[in-house]
């Protein structure tokens, strides 16, 4: 079949299954939506946001599947799509980076970190560069310093069988990628890294739970979603495991972590919390040096410190425990202490019926000014982003929210019932960042794109945004 041929077959049938598609319209309070891009139906996972000179630059990365490439005019794996967001009204296409063949989490390029060349220890300068996962096989390294031509760098290591939310410390260098080791008794744990030269990646050790390494015996512990370094100065990594169930956020000493045998896996670990087998652990956000106004006059306790753990919700319509935001206290790190917890109640928005799954899943991890110790955002699925005041931690509440519309281009989300299947079409915001400008950025896991936010009315006032 000719090229031409194939497009306006594609074309024909992304039309007629989108024609199938009811549309549900945006309900937002205290957040209002600046601007958008579709990013090619294609299903999203991870924004970045960087600043590269005058130009602020989103790295999006995608669960499997296949789509259009406008830039380049060919049907491509859903990899990486990058995106000029300096005027966040008309987000502009620059690039994608086809990703692993395969559908959903099988597939695609999930992850995305970028770190400037000028603040790593031994790169290049003038470069700037992605770290990004290639589905569940490898991690690679890319040169985006000109974000229209990508080019690959370096395969960091590949024949792996998972992969999933890396972090990257752009001021040492270092590494922490989730893997899958053949060898290993699960199916994502801890690679660590020296990418200080990112040409030529440096392997320090491997790292999990307790009872994951080869060898060990007896059920092992839950599967790692992701680390976050304080780097050198806090000297700390926390880890989140588990999904939807039996979650452990671990803290973990840096500096032991990096220089200790790769076979203790017990020495670097500070302290653990514990969630119930109803709870995981998706993300663990650490807030540490918080003021806390109602203890000012109390002795030794005028701060503290806090994790933010929040679970991932997996199933449709509500059949599972409601996953939400975990508040711990981990001023005495040794004992980690659950304060309070976060939620979205199921009414009015009638969630549990609207479609899709209903739940916490993920919050930004970038934290500038404007934000940081005041305000967190946390995807909630089908009842999009939440923005959570956080300056009480003892009493998150909710400031505000956005839910975007449906499209043409939303996919549909399906259970199973004694009747056959049922499906419905619903907004699934998967995950959040934002930026040094405060704008929030959301991108849906059911193919309806990216939304650049603001804050307005009394969220902006908490936010202190100029």
């Amino acid at each position: 079949m000719k090229t031409s041929s194939l497009l306006a077959a594609y074309f024909a049938l992304a039309l007629f299954s989108g024609a199938m598609h009811a549309q549900h319209p945006s309900s937002a309070h205290n957040m209002a939506l600046v601007g958008e891009h579709d990013l090619q139906a294609r299903s999203a996972y991870q924004p970045v946001i960087h600043r590269q000179g005058e130009r602020w630059i989103a790295y999006v990365g995608h669960h499997g599947g296949k789509s259009l490439n406008p830039v380049s005019g060919r049907i491509e794996d859903n990899g990486t799509s990058i995106l000029d967001v300096s005027d966040a009204k008309a987000p502009r296409l620059l690039a994608h980076i086809p990703g692993e063949p395969g559908s959903g989490e099988t597939g695609g390029a999930q992850m995305a970190r970028v770190c400037d060349g000028k603040g790593l220890p031994k790169a290049d300068p003038a470069r700037v560069y992605l770290l990004r996962t290639f589905g569940n096989l490898a991690h690679e390294v890319w040169d985006v310093s000109a974000p229209e031509s990508p080019r690959r760098v370096a395969t960091v290591v590949d024949k792996l069988r998972g992969t999933h939310k890396n972090w990257w410390e752009c001021d040492t260098g270092i590494a922490y990628l989730v893997s899958g080791l053949p060898d290993w008794r699960t199916r994502r744990m801890t690679q660590i890294f020296d990418l200080s030269d990112p040409a030529h990646p440096v392997f320090i050790r491997n790292f999990g739970l307790p009872g994951q390494q080869p060898g060990a015996t007896g059920p092992a512990p839950t599967e790692l979603h992701g680390p976050i370094s304080t780097g050198p100065r806090g000297n700390r990594v926390y880890f989140g495991y588990g999904t939807n169930k039996s979650g452990i956020m671990q803290i973990v000493d840096r500096a032991k972590l990096l220089s200790g045998s790769p076979q203790d896996l017990v020495s670097p670990q500070v302290g653990v919390f514990r969630l119930s087998a109803a709870n995981g652990a998706h993300t663990a956000l650490p807030v540490p040096g918080m003021p806390l106004p109602e203890f000012a006059k109390d002795k030794g306790a005028g701060n503290g410190d806090f994790v933010f753990v929040v679970n991932e919700s997996l199933a449709n319509e509500c059949l599972e425990p409601r996953q939400r935001v975990f508040v711990v206290d981990v001023t005495d790190e040794k004992v980690p202490v659950g304060v309070a917890t976060f939620n979205v109640p199921e009414s009015p928005g009638a969630f549990c019926s609207r479609g899709g799954r209903f739940g916490s899943h993920s919050s930004n991890e970038n934290q500038p000014p404007m934000y940081a110790q005041r305000i967190i955002f946390v995807a909630w699925f089908n009842a999009g982003v939440r923005a959570v005041d956080i300056r009480d931690p003892f009493h998150p509440r909710e400031l505000g929210y956005y839910i975007p519309a449906t499209t043409d281009k939303t996919d549909k989300r399906c259970v199973k019932t004694d009747a056959g299947e049922r499906c419905k079409v619903a907004i699934q915001t998967n995950n959040v960042e934002v930026d040094e400008r405060g704008y929030i950025y959301i991108v849906d896991r059911a193919n309806t794109g990216l939304h650049i936010l603001e804050l307005t009315g009394e969220a902006r006032a908490a936010a202190n945004a100029r």
